[in-house]
């Protein structure tokens, strides 16, 4: 992380994540895993996932796409465009604005944030994904967060709506 990431992060820690925007019933972003389900519905031209969790929001990737967006306004899930390379989808994204969290602690991204995620079911049960983050304008380098995705047979997504009844946020002291 560069120095002021570092630092801001320590603060959103510190301050036991009081300002996690996900707390509040915001995106999570890409690529934080959420604790919610979510599906992926795929067609020749575009994929969806959609999330149950916060705002039952949806993220599209499309595949009849080569080139991003020239007048992106930055999103909370970016523009993404996707190809098969094989059995694995490759998904590149940027367009993204700067208010999500990667995860909990707080880690922070900029609008030059640029992701690039590869899934590859393993087996019927498991989807590999890998997420490549490559921020200059937060991190000295890029890095890797790899995850398994475990399919969930025995149940179907279902209504959620964070923001009613949400008593988190009271919850969220902070210092």
């Amino acid at each position: 992380m560069l120095p002021w990431a570092a630092a801001l992060t320590k603060q959103r820690t510190e301050n036991y994540s009081a300002d996690d925007p996900e707390a509040r019933c915001l995106p999570g972003g890409v690529p934080r895993a959420a604790p919610y389900h979510y599906q992926i519905v795929a067609t020749p031209k575009l994929v969806l996932v959609l999330f149950e969790g916060n705002i039952h929001s949806y993220r599209q990737i499309f595949l009849d796409r080569k080139e991003h967006l020239k007048d992106l306004k930055p999103l909370w899930y970016g523009d993404s465009i996707g190809h098969w390379d094989g059995d694995t989808l490759v998904v590149d994204t940027v367009g993204f604005n700067d208010k999500f969290w990667f995860d909990m602690a707080g880690h922070p991204h900029t609008t030059e944030l640029h992701v690039t995620e590869r899934y590859h079911r393993r087996d019927f049960g498991n989807l590999e994904i890998q997420n490549t983050i490559d921020d200059p304008g937060a991190y000295a380098k890029p890095w890797v967060v790899n995850r398994v995705s475990t399919l969930e047979t025995q149940m179907e997504m279902t209504e959620y709506v964070c923001n009613e009844n949400n008593s988190d946020v009271l919850h969220l002291v902070g210092k």
